[in-house]
């Protein structure tokens, strides 16, 4: 079974690999597009984590919910990115 933090950290992998920093954004439901359907409830959950703790900006729109990594949280992002998953973001 997958961890939290594994999860977590692919989520924040899947926006910084689409360069989702700062400005631009997309629909907080693409985090789970893409995965098993078994583990879409438990991604949400996580990504609406990411957000409390701040690796996740939301961006309320009157077409939904847009999301972004927050840029004042990238070496953080990219060190987590790097321990569950040891992979890198340039």
């Amino acid at each position: 079974m997958v961890s939290d933090n594994e999860l977590k950290a692919m989520l924040l992998h899947k926006l910084a690999k689409r360069r989702k920093w700062g400005e631009s954004h997309t629909a907080f439901e693409n985090v789970i597009k893409g995965v098993p359907s078994h583990l879409k409830g438990k991604l949400k959950e996580l990504a609406e984590e990411l957000i409390k703790e701040g690796f996740i900006v939301p961006k309320p729109t009157n077409y939904g919910l847009q999301i972004s990594l927050n840029v004042e949280r990238s070496e953080v992002i990219k060190s987590i990115i790097k321990k569950y998953l040891e992979k890198e973001i340039i």
